[in-house]
């Protein structure tokens, strides 16, 4: 049975928050793209998502294996992948592609690298914006290229690669969705210190992260993914082997209002605590119809960052006493209580203050894993 060890949820092309190659694509080219696996098994097989494309994507070739430093992979551990017994396929406009399970031995916690190569144009790609993880690109076909020499780019997203699946025969993972909080933001790159990263450690349980930065509960962005409430099917509910869905999602909604770093909404919407209830509401409807258990997390404190004023303070405070009360979830984890400034409970402690008041350090991503875990662990 296989299990999905590693995701990141497609996005628009788009400028996004840093330089990208998304909408120009690639063509003649080979892209390396390392991720590090939740679980381990024997196989592995991956998914690659041609979400936003109008037309089919050629893929002239396709190699897994393990990661050396830099686009350099160990060697003797490159696979071939194939798709239907084929060396060459199309991701379908719109779609989605899935290859052949590959003979690899892994680990949990080990890093793999996928490479691509585009013999034709591919047009815009379908990414994710916010890897926090270095990607590369070359001329040519440098699928069994061993050094990683040929790859002279580098990118910090990650292109058509949507999930790594592994024959783990496992059933016990956690799905965890939001916006950039759940995507790493604040994290050190590089490092794999996200919170989701040390869920996984800490659980020792396959950790899936569908969070995108900027995301927003209630409303579509042209860069930050389509709206959560929409986006759970496809990022959350159509991988293998979950049954724990924890949710941290809606600071976006309430703080771009505040905020005249608009990229997307001008203005944006002004919300009330009832509409993302709702959302929430929407979302464990969802999870519940597809047999997972539903973690509500309460919001961060973010006072003094850019989204913070009068009406954020006074929704985000109706929305965290819902989570925290309402019993509509099935676990609750007080995330603003943990990470909160003992001396400002509506800001963040300065020790885990990635320094715009918003988002965690890694310190903070470690104590934000250590509470998700404590609440999931006493429910078991």
């Amino acid at each position: 049975m296989f299990t999905t060890a590693w995701t990141a949820s497609p996005q628009l092309p788009s400028e996004g928050f840093t330089p990208n190659w998304s909408r120009e694509g690639f063509w003649r080219q080979s892209l390396r793209q390392a991720v590090r696996l939740t679980a381990g098994g024997g196989r592995l097989r991956i998914r690659l998502s041609n979400a936003y494309g109008t037309s089919p994507v050629r893929v002239a070739g396709a190699t897994v294996a393990r990661a050396a430093a830099g686009a350099a992979v160990e060697p003797g551990s490159i696979r071939r992948l194939t798709f239907g017994g084929a060396l060459k396929a199309a991701i379908p406009a719109r779609g989605h592609l899935v290859s052949d399970a590959a003979e690899l031995a892994v680990g949990a916690r080990e890093t793999v690298t996928v490479t691509l190569h585009f013999d034709a144009v591919t047009g815009p790609a379908t990414f994710h914006a916010q890897a926090f993880t270095t990607s590369y690109r070359g001329p040519g076909d440098l699928l069994t290229d061993p050094t990683g020499a040929g790859f002279g780019e580098v990118t910090e997203s990650w292109y058509f690669l949507a999930a790594v699946e592994v024959d783990a025969g496992r059933a016990d993972g956690i799905a965890v969705f939001g916006d950039s909080l759940t995507d790493g933001f604040g994290s050190a790159p590089g490092t794999d210190r996200r919170w989701p990263d040390a869920l996984a450690r800490r659980t020792g349980q396959p950790v899936i992260n569908a969070g995108i930065g900027g995301n927003l509960l209630l409303n579509d962005s042209a860069w930050y993914g389509e709206k959560g409430v929409r986006r759970l099917g496809r990022d959350v509910l159509g991988h293998l082997g979950v049954d724990t869905l924890v949710v941290l999602l809606g600071v976006n909604d309430i703080g771009f209002s505040e905020t005249d770093q608009q990229p997307t909404y001008r203005p944006a919407p002004v919300l009330q605590a009832a509409e993302l209830v709702a959302g929430h509401r929407d979302l464990i409807r969802q999870a519940a119809a597809a047999g997972l258990r539903v973690a509500g997390a309460t919001l961060v404190p973010f006072g003094g960052s850019g989204h913070w004023g009068e009406h954020a303070a006074e929704v985000s405070h109706e929305l965290n006493e819902w989570i925290r009360c309402s019993g509509e979830y099935d676990a609750v984890v007080d995330l603003h209580r943990v990470l909160a400034d003992p001396a400002d409970p509506d800001r963040l402690d300065p020790a885990y203050d990635f320094g715009d008041h918003l988002h965690p350090n890694d310190a903070g991503h470690e104590v934000m894993a250590e509470a998700v875990a404590d609440v999931l662990q006493a429910g078991q």
